[in-house]
This record gives structure tokens, sequence and C-alpha cells, in this order.
């Protein structure tokens, strides 16, 4: 049996829900292995998803079209038996890597000037697959062919030893109930709640007794020291673990608050309860995929307006979530056995679920 190729997004939340791609390919059974390539940003997700042989590191940046180093990883690629490749984003430079190294079908949707370099183009029809995860997965199945319902969900594996030494690099405790509060979005500022409504959810756990951690990148940074500072005893380690300690830690998480974001796909593959917020963007296309999950979003005529930036400068999308949503949202939700389990001492030892 021949090997599949994935070219997976450069997005972390894209990256987690090219998962269910790897599972629709699994359960047919054509392929002895999968494997993917990733830039940096994403490449340690796919060491951590069930049915994934090995992940080929594509040493570009977002956006970068770094010729040179696809043509080598490229030349890598080619003998080594692949004999389909699905190209996931849908830009030219993506489709690139598959006709160099000369893998004999090469699949994606039809996008930026891909004409030659994919023999198995295809048209997207939004309204049958409106959401990203079902535009992934149904490239795994042959044209026309239906999805199977519910299609299947991302999950990511943790490393318990991992998790213990970041516990231990940052001096967490993992005692009392931890609700991770995940306050970026890379995309842009239309997708990010109130840094003040986040601090008042922040308030109201602490005061009932909990652990807030904030989690995010260095571009993170200031959103989470403004958190912390009106919030006094929230953590804020924004900026300060890599993407793959921030899995491990979610991992322990009973819940977690999260805009429409990398992590909210994080937390969701991981199981974790999660309340996602959204603004200019809509759980139609990319909702929150954990079996307990909870989308808030206020219904606005401009809204989804899927802009970077509020263009009317209001993000009343946003900003009308009142803190107390999402407090009544979290309370709903029924207490998360696994995380209790690991916060009872597993989890200081390295132990526990993987």
């Amino acid at each position: 049996m021949a090997k599949a190729l994935i070219i997976a997004p450069a997005w972390v939340g894209d990256m987690v829900m090219a998962h269910a791609l790897v599972h629709i390919l699994a359960r047919r059974g054509d392929f002895r292995e999968i494997h993917m390539v990733a830039p940096p940003a994403t490449a340690p997700l796919g060491r951590r998803m069930a049915g994934i042989a090995a992940v080929h590191r594509l040493w570009a940046s977002h956006g970068q079209l770094a010729l040179r180093r696809r043509w080598r990883l490229a030349r890598r690629l080619r003998g080594q038996g692949f004999a389909t490749a699905y190209v996931l984003p849908n830009s030219f430079k993506a489709a690139l890597i598959p006709w160099r190294a000369k893998i004999p079908v090469r699949v994606g949707w039809r996008g930026e000037w891909r004409y030659g370099l994919l023999n198995d183009l295809r048209q997207l029809d939004a309204r049958r697959h409106s959401r990203t995860i079902e535009q992934f997965a149904a490239l795994g199945l042959p044209e026309g062919e239906p999805l199977p319902r519910p299609v299947p969900r991302p999950t990511l594996k943790v490393d318990p030893g991992n998790r213990a030494a970041a516990l231990a690099s940052l001096g967490l405790d993992g005692a009392k109930p931890i609700t991770a509060l995940c306050p970026g979005a890379e995309y842009g500022g239309a997708k990010r709640w109130p840094t003040a409504h986040f601090a008042v959810v922040a308030e109201a756990l602490l005061r009932q007794g909990g652990t807030v951690w904030i989690l995010g990148s260095k571009g993170d940074a200031a959103i989470g020291a403004e958190i912390a500072r009106r919030a006094p005893g929230a953590l804020d380690l924004t900026g300060r673990t890599r993407l793959i300690d921030a899995v491990d830690l979610l991992s322990l998480a009973e819940a977690a608050v999260t805009n429409d974001s990398g992590l909210m796909h994080v937390a969701c593959a991981l199981g974790v309860r999660v309340v996602a917020l959204y603004g200019s963007t809509t759980p139609e296309r990319t909702p929150p995929l954990g079996s307990q999950a909870t989308a808030l979003f206020e219904e606005l005529d401009c809204r989804p307006c899927f802009r970077r930036e509020c263009p009317l400068g209001h993000l009343n999308c946003l900003r009308r979530i009142a803190p107390e949503r999402v407090l009544a949202a979290l309370a709903a939700c029924p207490p998360r056995p696994e995380a209790a389990a690991l916060n009872g001492g597993a989890s200081r030892d390295g132990l526990g679920r993987s």
C-alpha cells in the first residue's frame, strides 16, 4: 500500500480541524501511512494526532514563499512512496511541494492559480460544505460522496512528561479547579472579547476559589498582563509557553473561555468544556467542536462581517456579550471528571490521561 501526504494549514485552529481528514483517510484504509507537511507554527500539533506517522517540517513562516526550502523538501519526499497528496490551504504556494515531489494524485479545492499543480481540482459548494472542517474532510472522499455524520471530531494526545515539566518550570499547582482564559486571536481585534470582560470573569472565578490561567502567545502578552492586573491572583502565562506546552496545560483545565481562535480548537480537541465568544466570525463556519462547548454571540445586522477589525469602530458584536452570560454558561456545564482526577494529584506527578 502507498502513503498519503497532507499539506497542512499554518493557522493553529485549521491545523486542529485537519485531523478530521486524517480520520476519514484512516477509515477508508487506502494508505499504509499518512504523513503531514507543516510549518513550524503548527507542526508540533501534527505529532499529537493519532494516525499521523510523520510530520515533515517546512521551514517557512506564514505567507512566505521560501521557494528553495520548498524545492529541497520536495526532493526529500520524492520517491518515498506517496500516492496522493491532499492540499488544505487554498494558496498557490501550498500546492508546489506535492507537484515538485511528483506525487501522482494531488487533491485540493480551486484556489489561487493552482491549475496544473493539482490534478484532482475540485469546486467547493459552500452551501453543501459550509464549515471549514467539512471542507477538509470532504477532500478525503471521492468527489460527490457524502460526508459521514457526524464529521469525525479532532482529538489531540497529551504528553504527561512534558505536562509535568511545564508545571514545574512555571511553578504551577493544579490542586484547585482550573479555568483557562484564552484572550488572543491572531486574526485581529474583531475576534477579541474585551480585556475588561475577561477580567470580570477572572475575578468571579477567583472569588469562587478557583484557579485562573491566562494562556496565549507572545503577541497576547499585553492583553494577558492587563487581565492579571485587573484580576489579582490570575496567573498570566502568555508568552511563557510553547504551543505544545499550552496544549498539555490546557488538558488540566475544567473549562476554557476563549475567542474564536486556535486555542479554542485545541481545548475542544482535548475534551475541555469550552465557552467560545464570536464577534466578526460565526460558529456556523468554525464552531467549537467539543461535546461540551457553548458558542456565545450577538445577533446584529452587521455580523458576521469576517473583518479583522470592526469596520464601524464600535465592536458591539463582542462588547455586548456580558461577562455574566459567560459565567452563567460556565455554571451550566457539568464538571469534567477527567480534569478533577488529574488535578487531584496525578497531574503534578506527570501521570494521568495521555
